[in-house]
């Protein structure tokens, strides 16, 4: 992870407006507005945000962000200013430290920070930043946050018009997965909740992420566990579920996992 402080040089004091953090591993962006900020202290793509109130800006528009400081991908000439700079393909981050983020709409750069030396800021808001998601009956999502809270949330109330068609079909809704670094939860790269959002709009529950996993791995069985406790073929797992006898929580192809009290409730009929 590399963390730069935004920079206003034509500021007096050159004033922090917020920090932009690029994930190296899945080559992500995320700006986190300084507090405080107005729309007239920002670059311009920014103002909304600041106007909302919105200072944790998702990795779309921050990606956004970044390519108005880099030359586009579409550019005649873009395979000689590659060459040029020592670069074989196009990449946004190394584009963007040629740079350091200045461009001829704002006086804005970026200054590197150790990621030793977080400022006090970060630490604060990634508290709430998102471990694990469990999709349960639409629109409703169990979410465990950094700082060890479980929360209910229904995202009806806070999902952007992006995520309808995900809140709407069960199927499509049970593939929503953690953004990198666990900056929110997503569908796709329109269709996202940032971290925040859900923290703020969440019901607390007395439930951690530590029982959920000790739950799994003792209350959750396989097939082949399913046969041992049973002590019966494939065959006839496959008749109990035909019959109604076993509900398996999850099946493809290739497994299927049951409640271990299911399956040791049909070991004592």
């Amino acid at each position: 992870m590399r963390i730069f402080a935004i920079k206003d040089e034509s500021a007096a004091q050159e004033r922090v407006l917020g920090y932009l953090i690029y994930h190296e591993l899945s080559k992500t962006f995320h700006i986190e507005l300084s507090d405080g900020v107005s729309r007239w202290d920002v670059p311009a793509m920014l103002s909304s945000f600041a106007d909302r109130g919105d200072n944790s800006i998702d990795s779309h528009w921050s990606r956004r962000f970044v390519h108005q400081r880099i030359v586009p991908q579409d550019r005649q000439n873009i395979g000689q200013i590659l060459r040029e700079n020592g670069l074989y393909e196009y990449d946004e981050f190394p584009l963007l430290m040629l740079s350091m983020g200045r461009c001829e709409q704002d006086d804005c750069y970026l200054e590197e920070i150790s990621s030793d030396k977080l400022p006090e800021l970060l630490i604060r808001r990634w508290y709430t930043l998102v471990e694990e998601v469990v999709p349960l009956a639409s629109p409703k999502l169990l979410v465990f946050f950094r700082n060890g809270a479980a929360k209910i949330v229904d995202v009806e109330e806070t999902a952007p018009p992006a995520c309808t068609p995900y809140l709407i079909n069960q199927e499509r809704f049970n593939k929503v997965e953690v953004q990198p670094d666990g900056y929110g939860i997503y569908w796709n790269d329109q269709a996202m909740i940032p971290h925040q959002d859900l923290f703020r709009h969440g019901v607390s529950i007395p439930l951690s992420a530590e029982v959920l996993s000790s739950f799994l791995q003792n209350r959750v069985v396989s097939a082949s566990e399913a046969c041992s406790i049973l002590n019966c073929s494939r065959q006839n797992i496959d008749d109990l579920m035909r019959r109604g006898k076993l509900h398996p929580l999850r099946t493809d192809a290739k497994y299927k996992l049951f409640s271990r009290a299911e399956v040791m409730a049909r070991k004592k009929e």
